[in-house]
């Protein structure tokens, strides 16, 4: 993979600086993610993990934690009430907030403001903390500072898949991928050419959990026809940015966001459509979780 296109990373970095002043701006306002996406000029499915990605936390924990920080600055220099100050945090509970607090602060609001040198900052990746209006909003992009990401771009020919949709948390497909293998075992699908992989149409972190779409797919060839609640699909075609992911699938989205926010943003591509693609390479019953390997593919244009 040739060297990151700086201009590129610096676009990135600029959209999403875009977000991180509005919500600075808006702390108090309600900020749907399609809002937010349409200000950094992405869409909603790709925006999320671009952000995590750059930013080093999800939207919603990255809105959190500034709104504890300043509730810490409103300790600090205020003599507000705790109660309004929590409640300007978002917490309609005293209770809710002080456990906030002092998981952030190690110390409850009541310590915290007897204590006139505390600390009132909360460690961030991309060092994006609460500051007073009109201040500069400083933002580090997290980059690729370890070892260089082994990203491929490939062209994946359009495939035809028989599958069973998962409507729920992705950690609870096996069910699926039960119901799916038990057809075509009866069915004698398997050939020396099927794959099997994933189509992952929904980001966990901004889709309701039992909102999440998912297809257990396998590769069949023209003959095959739909059955029962086994339906058939094309998936593919196009260009696709892919990356190994080795270890267990509950880590998974370290890697998408790595190749989101990291990868995509050193690039000069930009991403496309879902769904994104997941290449399950090693049998998981059979492989320790930390030896599984999948081969995660994104669609870019």
């Amino acid at each position: 993979m040739k060297p990151p296109d700086s201009d590129t990373t610096r676009d990135y970095a600029q959209r999403i600086l875009r977000v991180i002043v509005h919500i600075q701006q808006n702390l108090d306002a309600a900020m749907p993610l399609e809002e937010l996406a349409r200000i950094a000029h992405f869409s909603e499915f790709h925006f999320h993990r671009v952000f995590r990605g750059m930013v080093g936390e999800s939207v919603m924990s990255h809105i959190r934690r500034l709104r504890l920080e300043r509730a810490a600055q409103r300790l600090k220099h205020t003599d507000q009430p705790i109660t309004m100050i929590a409640f300007e945090a978002g917490y309609e509970a005293h209770e809710s907030f002080t456990r906030a607090f002092n998981k952030a602060f190690k110390c409850s609001p009541t310590e915290f403001r007897k204590v006139a040198n505390a600390p009132d900052q909360i460690d961030s990746p991309g060092q994006v903390h609460y500051m007073a209006a009109d201040s500069k909003i400083n933002f580090h992009p997290i980059t690729i500072k370890e070892r260089p990401m082994d990203v491929k771009i490939k062209t994946i020919k359009p495939m035809r898949v028989a599958f069973a949709r998962h409507v729920g948390p992705y950690n609870e497909v096996g069910k699926t991928w039960e119901r799916l293998m038990d057809w075509a075992g009866s069915e004698c699908i398997f050939g020396p050419e099927t794959r099997l992989l994933g189509a992952c149409w929904d980001d966990p972190e901004v889709t309701e959990q039992d909102k999440i779409r998912y297809d257990a797919c396998l590769t069949v060839d023209e003959n095959f026809k739909p059955t029962g609640d086994i339906g058939v699909q094309t998936l593919g075609g196009g260009q696709y940015a892919a990356i190994l992911h080795e270890g267990p699938y509950d880590k998974l989205g370290d890697t998408y966001s790595a190749l989101f926010g990291r990868w995509l943003a050193a690039s000069k591509h930009e991403p496309d459509d879902p769904p994104s693609l997941e290449f399950y390479l090693n049998e998981p019953d059979s492989t320790e979780p930390e030896d599984l390997l999948t081969e995660v593919c994104i669609r870019i244009r």
